[in-house]
Protein backbone atom coordinates (compact mmCIF):
# COMPACT_ATOMS: atom_id res chain seq x y z
CA UNK A 1 0.00 0.00 0.00
CA UNK A 2 1.23 3.01 -1.13
CA UNK A 3 0.92 6.72 0.42
CA UNK A 4 -1.95 8.10 -2.09
CA UNK A 5 -3.81 5.15 -1.09
CA UNK A 6 -2.95 6.05 2.72
CA UNK A 7 -3.91 9.50 2.00
CA UNK A 8 -6.80 8.78 0.47
CA UNK A 9 -8.43 6.52 3.33
CA UNK A 10 -7.27 9.12 5.69
CA UNK A 11 -9.07 11.81 3.92
CA UNK A 12 -12.37 9.50 3.62
CA UNK A 13 -12.10 8.16 7.55
CA UNK A 14 -11.87 12.08 8.25
CA UNK A 15 -14.90 12.88 7.16
CA UNK A 16 -16.43 9.79 9.24
CA UNK A 17 -15.02 11.36 11.93
CA UNK A 18 -16.27 14.80 11.43
CA UNK A 19 -19.87 13.56 10.92
CA UNK A 20 -22.09 14.42 12.92
CA UNK A 21 -23.31 10.78 15.02
CA UNK A 22 -23.69 9.28 18.18
CA UNK A 23 -20.25 9.42 19.37
CA UNK A 24 -20.02 13.55 19.30
CA UNK A 25 -23.26 14.36 20.76
CA UNK A 26 -21.82 11.00 23.71
CA UNK A 27 -18.84 13.30 23.97
CA UNK A 28 -21.39 16.43 24.49
CA UNK A 29 -23.19 14.84 27.34
CA UNK A 30 -20.28 13.61 29.09
CA UNK A 31 -17.90 16.61 29.62
CA UNK A 32 -19.97 19.19 31.14
CA UNK A 33 -21.76 16.62 33.71
CA UNK A 34 -18.50 14.17 34.41
CA UNK A 35 -15.45 16.28 33.42
CA UNK A 36 -12.95 16.37 30.48
CA UNK A 37 -11.16 12.94 32.00
CA UNK A 38 -14.58 11.00 31.59
CA UNK A 39 -14.62 12.59 28.14
CA UNK A 40 -11.50 11.29 27.08
CA UNK A 41 -12.20 7.85 28.84
CA UNK A 42 -15.05 7.80 26.11
CA UNK A 43 -12.58 8.32 23.06
CA UNK A 44 -10.92 5.54 24.89
CA UNK A 45 -13.79 3.43 24.27
CA UNK A 46 -14.15 4.99 20.30
CA UNK A 47 -11.09 3.92 19.77
CA UNK A 48 -11.12 0.08 21.30
CA UNK A 49 -14.39 -0.22 19.17
CA UNK A 50 -12.78 0.43 15.82
CA UNK A 51 -9.96 -2.31 16.64
CA UNK A 52 -13.14 -5.08 17.56
CA UNK A 53 -14.25 -3.60 14.18
CA UNK A 54 -11.61 -4.37 12.42
CA UNK A 55 -10.77 -7.86 13.84
CA UNK A 56 -14.37 -8.55 12.94
CA UNK A 57 -13.45 -6.99 9.30
CA UNK A 58 -10.60 -9.65 9.66
CA UNK A 59 -12.29 -12.36 10.51
CA UNK A 60 -14.83 -11.60 7.84
CA UNK A 61 -18.08 -11.57 10.65
CA UNK A 62 -18.14 -8.25 8.80
CA UNK A 63 -19.58 -9.60 5.43
CA UNK A 64 -21.79 -12.03 7.18
CA UNK A 65 -23.45 -9.30 9.51
CA UNK A 66 -24.40 -7.38 5.84
CA UNK A 67 -24.98 -10.11 4.01
CA UNK A 68 -27.40 -12.02 6.36
CA UNK A 69 -30.33 -9.72 6.72
CA UNK A 70 -31.19 -11.13 10.22
CA UNK A 71 -27.63 -10.69 11.57
CA UNK A 72 -27.45 -6.99 10.80
CA UNK A 73 -31.13 -6.45 11.79
CA UNK A 74 -30.26 -7.68 14.95
CA UNK A 75 -26.77 -5.84 15.62
CA UNK A 76 -29.10 -2.92 14.44
CA UNK A 77 -31.64 -3.30 16.99
CA UNK A 78 -29.11 -3.73 19.49
CA UNK A 79 -27.81 -0.19 18.61
CA UNK A 80 -30.81 1.15 18.70
CA UNK A 81 -32.04 0.21 21.57
CA UNK A 82 -29.01 1.29 23.14
CA UNK A 83 -28.94 4.76 22.01
CA UNK A 84 -32.94 5.24 23.24
CA UNK A 85 -31.93 3.58 26.68
CA UNK A 86 -28.93 6.69 26.75
CA UNK A 87 -31.56 9.21 25.72
CA UNK A 88 -34.14 8.20 28.31
CA UNK A 89 -31.87 8.23 30.94
CA UNK A 90 -30.40 11.65 29.93
CA UNK A 91 -34.19 12.63 29.50
CA UNK A 92 -35.28 11.20 32.95
CA UNK A 93 -31.98 13.39 34.46
CA UNK A 94 -33.64 16.51 32.85
CA UNK A 95 -36.63 15.93 34.36
CA UNK A 96 -35.68 14.44 38.11
CA UNK A 97 -33.33 18.00 38.54
CA UNK A 98 -30.80 15.15 40.10
CA UNK A 99 -27.83 16.89 42.71
CA UNK A 100 -24.29 16.97 41.77
CA UNK A 101 -22.92 13.91 43.43
CA UNK A 102 -20.11 14.37 46.11
CA UNK A 103 -16.66 13.04 44.40
CA UNK A 104 -14.51 10.60 45.87
CA UNK A 105 -11.94 8.40 44.35
CA UNK A 106 -14.25 5.48 43.68
CA UNK A 107 -16.72 7.75 42.62
CA UNK A 108 -14.57 9.02 39.88
CA UNK A 109 -12.71 5.35 38.60
CA UNK A 110 -16.65 4.16 38.05
CA UNK A 111 -17.14 7.35 36.24
CA UNK A 112 -14.28 6.57 34.01
CA UNK A 113 -15.01 2.93 33.72
CA UNK A 114 -19.20 4.13 32.85
CA UNK A 115 -17.60 6.51 30.45
CA UNK A 116 -15.19 4.10 28.50
CA UNK A 117 -17.93 1.59 28.45
CA UNK A 118 -20.49 4.07 27.14
CA UNK A 119 -18.22 4.98 24.09
CA UNK A 120 -17.21 1.31 23.61
CA UNK A 121 -21.27 0.17 22.72
CA UNK A 122 -21.89 3.38 21.14
CA UNK A 123 -19.45 2.74 18.79
CA UNK A 124 -19.16 -1.51 18.54
CA UNK A 125 -22.90 -1.61 18.48
CA UNK A 126 -23.38 1.05 15.16
CA UNK A 127 -23.54 -1.03 12.31
CA UNK A 128 -22.92 1.99 10.25
CA UNK A 129 -19.08 1.59 11.22
CA UNK A 130 -19.09 -2.00 10.35
CA UNK A 131 -20.61 -1.16 6.62
CA UNK A 132 -17.85 1.62 6.27
CA UNK A 133 -14.65 -1.23 6.95
CA UNK A 134 -16.69 -3.43 4.70
CA UNK A 135 -16.84 -1.19 2.10
CA UNK A 136 -13.35 0.81 2.32
CA UNK A 137 -11.20 -1.65 3.33
CA UNK A 138 -11.35 -3.98 0.16
CA UNK A 139 -11.02 -1.59 -2.10
CA UNK A 140 -7.76 -0.03 -0.52
CA UNK A 141 -6.17 -3.38 0.04
CA UNK A 142 -7.43 -4.35 -3.25
CA UNK A 143 -4.66 -1.76 -4.21
CA UNK A 144 -1.78 -3.42 -3.03
CA UNK A 145 -0.92 -6.74 -5.21
CA UNK A 146 0.32 -10.18 -3.74
CA UNK A 147 -0.58 -9.46 -0.61
CA UNK A 148 0.02 -12.17 1.82
CA UNK A 149 -2.71 -13.42 5.03
CA UNK A 150 -0.20 -11.58 7.06
CA UNK A 151 0.09 -8.38 4.97
CA UNK A 152 -3.68 -8.13 5.07
CA UNK A 153 -3.92 -8.08 8.71
CA UNK A 154 -0.85 -5.41 9.06
CA UNK A 155 -3.00 -3.35 6.69
CA UNK A 156 -5.78 -3.65 8.09
CA UNK A 157 -4.42 -2.76 11.30
CA UNK A 158 -2.82 0.37 10.22
CA UNK A 159 -6.15 1.51 8.60
CA UNK A 160 -7.86 0.87 11.91
CA UNK A 161 -5.16 2.74 13.36
CA UNK A 162 -5.16 5.83 11.10
CA UNK A 163 -9.18 6.06 11.62
CA UNK A 164 -8.35 5.71 15.60
CA UNK A 165 -5.93 8.48 15.35
CA UNK A 166 -8.27 10.80 13.36
CA UNK A 167 -10.70 9.75 16.11
CA UNK A 168 -8.81 10.82 18.98
CA UNK A 169 -7.62 14.29 17.09
CA UNK A 170 -10.72 15.49 16.49
CA UNK A 171 -13.07 14.10 19.52
CA UNK A 172 -9.86 15.65 21.78
CA UNK A 173 -10.79 19.09 20.82
CA UNK A 174 -14.24 18.79 20.94
CA UNK A 175 -13.41 17.89 24.82
CA UNK A 176 -10.97 20.86 25.06
CA UNK A 177 -14.04 22.87 23.78
CA UNK A 178 -16.80 21.72 25.85
CA UNK A 179 -14.08 21.55 29.04
CA UNK A 180 -13.86 25.28 28.45
CA UNK A 181 -17.67 25.69 28.53
CA UNK A 182 -17.92 23.39 31.73
CA UNK A 183 -18.68 26.63 33.92
CA UNK A 184 -21.34 27.63 32.29
CA UNK A 185 -22.66 23.49 31.50
CA UNK A 186 -22.76 22.97 35.52
CA UNK A 187 -25.28 25.79 36.61
CA UNK A 188 -28.74 24.10 37.12
CA UNK A 189 -30.98 25.18 34.39
CA UNK A 190 -28.29 24.94 31.91
CA UNK A 191 -27.35 21.55 32.69
CA UNK A 192 -31.02 20.09 32.22
CA UNK A 193 -31.38 21.81 29.19
CA UNK A 194 -28.45 19.86 27.98
CA UNK A 195 -29.29 16.67 28.82
CA UNK A 196 -32.95 17.16 27.60
CA UNK A 197 -31.55 17.93 24.47
CA UNK A 198 -29.18 14.92 24.31
CA UNK A 199 -32.02 12.89 25.06
CA UNK A 200 -34.45 13.72 22.33
CA UNK A 201 -31.51 13.60 20.20
CA UNK A 202 -30.28 10.00 21.49
CA UNK A 203 -33.58 8.74 20.60
CA UNK A 204 -33.88 10.19 17.81
CA UNK A 205 -30.76 8.35 16.64
CA UNK A 206 -32.32 5.32 18.30
CA UNK A 207 -35.53 5.53 16.11
CA UNK A 208 -33.13 6.58 12.93
CA UNK A 209 -31.07 3.44 13.39
CA UNK A 210 -34.05 1.32 13.94
CA UNK A 211 -35.53 2.24 11.12
CA UNK A 212 -32.34 1.96 8.79
CA UNK A 213 -33.10 -0.81 6.04
CA UNK A 214 -30.82 -3.31 5.11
Amino acid sequence: MGWMEIASFAVVAALLVMSPGPNGLLIAKTVPSSGRSAGFANVAGFVAAFYVHGALSILGISIILVRSAEAFWTLKMLGAAYLIWLGLRALRDAWRGLPPVPVTDASRRRAMWTAFAEGFLTNALNPKVAMFYLAAFPQFISAANGLTPSSVVDVTLLLVTIHAALNVVWFSSMIVLFARMAGLARRGSIRRWLKAVTGVVFVGFGVKLALLRT
